[in-house]
């Protein structure tokens, strides 16, 4: 029986923590099945979607709480089930780019939540525009459209929406 464990760890970065902790993980009989990794500043931030049996994972969420003290890191875990599969959702992608101001990750969750649309990826980030300097903001999302949503009249509103806020956005399903 496989179960699954969710880890998230944040640390100031430096070479070799994603080696640490894959070892630690593959040393447990373990198996990284989904992952998300950053640098956020001067932080590394990772999020693993981990599998096992529940004896290894317990292995494996003892040797985090040295792995804490050994990388100067703060480890969190929590069990997980599989995801089932949404049958009636329609997976699109969101990409928004505008000049930086705040609140626009903020305005984009809540037109989504209005909706009953789930966010289930997002990645932002911020630049200076080439020549000019301006400050810039990108958003990418990946979405879970309900099917009984009229996509026609999603996509007007919502380019509506952003035209109101001063955001160049495309919606458009994700292909494969």
């Amino acid at each position: 029986m496989k179960n699954n464990l969710v880890v998230s760890a944040l640390g100031e970065d430096r070479p070799g923590l994603v080696n640490e902790l894959s070892r630690a993980i593959l040393e447990c009989d373990c198996n990284i099945m989904d992952s998300r990794m950053t640098v956020l500043g001067r932080e590394f931030g990772i999020l693993l979607l981990v599998q096992g049996n529940w004896n290894t994972l317990t292995k494996l969420e003892m040797q985090f709480k040295r792995l804490e003290q050994a990388l100067n890191m703060i480890i969190l875990t929590k069990r997980t089930e599989s995801r089932t599969p949404a049958g009636d959702v329609l997976p699109y992608a969101v990409e928004v780019v505008a000049v930086n101001q705040p609140g626009i990750v903020h305005h984009l969750a809540s037109f989504f939540a209005s909706r009953s649309i789930n966010i289930e990826d997002m990645v932002t980030r911020s630049y200076s525009a080439p020549h000019t300097g301006t400050p810039m903001f990108s958003v990418n999302l990946a979405i879970g459209i309900p099917a009984s949503t009229h996509i026609a009249m999603l996509r007007e509103e919502f380019l509506d929406f952003c035209d109101d806020l001063n955001l160049d956005a495309v919606l458009e399903p994700i292909k494969g």
